[in-house]
């Protein structure tokens, strides 16, 4: 049997580090691409890398 992988909900700063960018560059993602699978909790932003990896398979980490 496989193991499966995680995928809990991680922060923002882990999920800026998962992409290779500042904080501040994925919080002004958040406000210009709707396109972005960011799941506001709270007052906190959190994130699945699954959802990431999808994100940026697709292109669409790429409009502008």
């Amino acid at each position: 049997m496989l193991k499966k992988e995680n995928d809990n909900y991680i922060g923002i700063d882990e999920a800026a580090l998962y992409l290779g960018v500042k904080v501040v560059t994925l919080r002004n993602w958040i406000k210009l691409k709707d396109t972005l699978p960011a799941h506001k909790i709270g007052k906190m932003w959190k994130f699945k890398k699954s959802e990431l990896d999808k994100w940026v398979k697709s292109g669409n980490s790429a409009i502008q």
